[in-house]
């Protein structure tokens, strides 16, 4: 019997209003000039499972590649927070050992207060966990505090099952494939270090986004989702 092959895809619904009301929502976004006063900022994340090695690798040589022990310890996970900002070509990689609503808050602050310092509005575009809500915020900081961060962002959130439109997870995916694949990492700490050395090595190639499709776009290639059309 002939065993057929199988690819699985994110497959969005039919007639979705609020699907495509989100999606436009984001498009709208992306279309947007570059504005350092309202930047477009996009945020995923992702966890990795920590491993400590059993045995000592042996180093590599003219004749060998590096030869690590197929066996490992789990030491626990950790999440990656992947930062973009498309327009200016610009990524940020923090490694946390939870993802909590508390931690993605921090991170946000982090942020508005420091890059974003001078920004009079953040438009930020991220999924619908909900970790990443306004009610975060009041859990990570006094009222006054949380509402001062709050009122800086505008979020625009990534319809259910249309997590492509998030351009961060683009990021992440380039991140594991160049950095994660295929290595063993054993502490939260290494693993910031090498992560944010990828960040940087990104960053100094100023890689912008080219996205190219629009509103009109998914109007004329996606008219399934629209109830109306």
């Amino acid at each position: 019997m002939t065993q057929r092959k199988i690819q699985y895809w994110v497959i969005p619904p039919e007639a979705d209003a609020e699907f495509v009301a989100h999606m436009e929502s984001v498009l709208e976004t992306y279309a947007l000039p570059h504005d350092p006063k309202v930047p477009v900022l996009c945020m995923d994340e992702q966890p990795v499972q920590l491993t400590k090695e059993t045995r000592t690798p042996i180093p590599a040589t003219r004749q060998h590649a590096r030869r690590v022990d197929y066996e490992y310890e789990r030491a626990g996970t950790a999440c990656v927070f992947m930062f973009t900002e498309p327009n200016a070509g610009w990524r940020e990689v923090r490694v946390r050992k939870r993802r909590t609503k508390v931690d993605w808050a921090h991170e946000m602050a982090r942020l508005l207060r420091g890059r974003y310092a001078d920004a009079e509005r953040v438009n930020l575009v991220c999924d619908n966990l909900n970790t990443h809500t306004i009610g975060a915020f009041y859990e990570a900081f006094d009222p006054a505090e949380a509402r001062e961060l709050v009122r800086r962002i505008e979020f625009r959130y990534t319809p259910k099952h249309g997590s492509w439109l998030n351009i961060s997870e683009n990021e992440l995916s380039s991140l594991t494939r160049q950095c994660l694949s295929g290595r063993r990492f054993a502490t939260v700490q290494i693993l910031g270090k090498e992560t944010s050395a990828w960040g940087d090595r990104s960053n100094d190639k100023q890689r912008t986004v080219d996205w190219q499709f629009t509103i009109d776009d998914a109007r004329h290639k996606l008219k399934n989702l629209y109830p109306n059309s």
